[in-house]
């Protein structure tokens, strides 16, 4: 395959069993159809690469000027997301080739890359597994941070200070992932273990 990636939208997880009986978590990842929107080529833009648009069954609404140019001068409809993914040199591929999870097989290494679930703002206790302090025998002091430096000199708190704050959200790759199976007539990659995001989420997928 020359492009070594596609994108799609976790389902969710359930589990297989194996032949000797024993069941392992998967992830269940709707993986395409992908359509190529825009070939860079290395001589005009630097690299080599393609830019591929997830094909989805609901209409594209609130298309921008900028992007229904960018769509028409591809004679595609309008993708929602967009990717781009890099190619080898000379790869057979151009504007409205389509990608499939038929380009995978089951024990490919993959890696996936995700945005983690948001849990808003969140204490050093949970952010950054602080042990806190004691609980009972009339203790004030349970999941606050302590010292975060000294009064007289710097006078402030120095940078990099572990501290409660956002957590989630943040974008994340899982690698060396395995491919349990591949069902090309419902657009299914069924994948071995835990991926970022949650349900409904986007997802890229790229060979490892």
């Amino acid at each position: 395959m020359s492009v070594q990636g596609i994108i799609g939208r976790k389902v969710g997880m359930t589990q297989v069993y194996a032949e000797d009986g024993r069941a392992f978590p998967v992830t269940v990842i709707e993986a395409g159809p992908c359509v190529v929107v825009q070939r860079k080529a290395k001589d005009k833009d630097g690299y080599s690469a393609v830019q591929l648009g997830l094909v989805e069954s609901r209409k594209v609404k609130r298309v921008t000027k900028a992007m229904k140019g960018h769509f028409d001068k591809a004679g595609l409809p309008p993708c929602r997301v967009l990717r781009e993914f890099r190619v080898v040199d000379g790869a057979e591929l151009k504007v409205g080739d389509k990608i499939s999870v038929a380009e995978f097989n089951a024990g490919d290494a993959i890696s996936v890359t995700g945005v983690s679930r948001g849990l808003g703002f969140q204490g050093v206790v949970k952010r950054h597994h602080f042990r806190g302090g004691a609980a009972t025998h009339g203790s004030m002091f349970h999941r606050a941070p302590g010292s975060i430096g000294a009064s007289a000199f710097p006078s402030r708190t120095l940078k990099g200070m572990r501290a409660g704050g956002h957590m989630g959200s943040d974008r994340v790759t899982v690698k060396n992932l395995q491919v349990v199976r591949v069902d090309a007539t419902n657009n299914l990659l069924i994948v071995r273990g835990s991926v970022p995001g949650a349900g409904g989420s986007i997802v890229v997928i790229r060979k490892s």
